[in-house]
């Protein structure tokens, strides 16, 4: 059969491996190319069998799934690792994540969940490799044509990510005549709503999703924006958090796909989190606004997402943001700096008066206050997202990484 997935079950107890095998053979597009006993058995079967997903044992007696999927992100980067664990603290998550895996299943897990993830990492791996191939070809004139995703992120809430993500969108609409739509990717608590004072009512993701996947055609995205009166086109979030389960990341692509073939810029403000649909946006992105602040947690949670982003090969995308960047909190912008090991791209001053009047009046700040500097510097970051995708080769070259105050591993 064209397109099954080979998958190389990698478990140090052999009644687990034979329950694996079995319930993978009942999967007409999965077959089992191997299984081994080790990590460096692992290694070995890999190199050979070249299979399309690890499942991989996180706990082993020579070399652990963590030590065995660092060897095979540089060996055999074309297996996506799906590591499995029966302890699911976040560090393992996180230290797996660090290591190159796509997946993480703690155990015991089901025969859906289980082959649920296989096909969401292969589907993700196999659409990453074709985006690859399709970026080396020409295709000038086809781009030109396409709009510009930005996805706005950041690994830490309270950052001011929706705030920017809003009069990001407007100031591009409302100052530089551009055709912009802004989708609330905080599926469960989405405030994009709050900011811009609109009602979802039967307009929101819940209901665009869905219709999509039933096989509504294109046309019918438009239907479900709404119209801001500063110009720009709204998705919003749905108005209660458990119908964000409704919501899956083939239907954001799809979402996506369209609004790119419409719009000239595309804002996404993104969850602060990692999941599904949020790898899924991040891996659509043109840019991925990163937003940090001056606060040691902030700091933090940027170096290790940076980590993160290498091993899922967003790093070339990334535009560090640094927001309230004048704040007096003792922390310079060069040991910010020194700590990720990389520059800011942007800087957007702090003006808490208002920020916070035109969030409590539901009006943007670039418009109620349009000279204020804070206003400038969203639009001067406008500009750059929809006049020259390049970011500059100096701004992306890494510091010297070394110890400092902020170097906590």
């Amino acid at each position: 059969m064209a397109d099954r997935i080979r998958v190389l079950i990698v478990d140090d107890i052999p009644e687990t491996r034979d329950h694996l095998a079995k319930l993978l053979g009942f999967e007409p597009d999965i077959e089992v190319a191997g299984t081994a006993s080790s990590g460096a058995e692992a290694i070995a079967q890999a190199t050979k069998l070249l299979p399309d997903v690890i499942l991989m044992d996180i706990n082993m007696p020579d070399m652990d799934g963590i030590a065995a999927t660092e060897h095979l992100s540089a060996q055999v980067p074309s297996a996506a690792v799906v590591m499995m664990s029966v302890q699911g603290e976040a560090d393992y998550l996180r230290r797996s994540m660090l290591a190159g895996a796509r997946e993480f299943l703690v155990k015991p897990f089901s025969s859906d969940e289980l082959t649920a993830s296989i096909r969401q990492v292969y589907a993700r791996e196999k659409e990453k490799a074709g985006r690859v191939v399709a970026q080396a070809a020409p295709r000038a004139s086809q781009q030109a044509d396409l709009g510009t995703v930005v996805a706005v992120f950041s690994p830490k809430g309270g950052v001011g990510r929706t705030t920017i993500a809003v009069n990001l969108a407007v100031a591009a609409a409302k100052e530089l005549n551009k055709r912009v739509v802004l989708v609330d990717g905080s599926f469960q608590f989405g405030d994009v709503a709050v900011l811009l004072n609109l009602n979802p009512k039967d307009k929101s993701m819940f209901e665009l999703v869905p219709d999509l996947e039933a096989g509504s055609e294109a046309e019918s995205v438009d239907a479900y924006t709404v119209s801001h009166s500063s110009g720009i086109r709204v998705i919003l979030a749905p108005p209660s958090p458990e119908m964000a389960d409704v919501i899956t990341p083939a239907g954001v692509k799809r979402v996506v796909e369209i609004l790119r073939q419409h719009y000239e810029l595309i804002v996404i403000d993104c969850a602060a989190w990692f999941n599904d649909t949020t790898l899924g946006i991040l891996d659509q992105a043109d840019v991925i606004l990163t937003l940090l602040t001056l606060e040691i947690t902030s700091i933090k949670n940027i170096r290790l997402f940076l980590e993160v982003a290498e091993k899922l090969g967003y790093e070339d995308k990334i535009r560090l943001v640094l927001n309230r960047a004048d704040t007096t909190l003792g922390i310079r912008v060069a040991d910010v700096e020194h700590s990720i090991g990389r520059k800011v791209d942007d800087t957007i001053v702090s003006d808490g008066r208002a920020v916070v009047y035109a969030l409590n009046r539901g009006v943007p700040f670039v418009i109620s206050n349009r000279e204020s500097q804070v206003s400038q510097d969203v639009l001067r970051l406008a500009t750059s997202m929809t006049g020259n995708r390049e970011t500059g080769e100096e701004a992306r070259k890494p510091t010297q990484k070394g110890r400092s105050l902020f170097a906590w591993r």
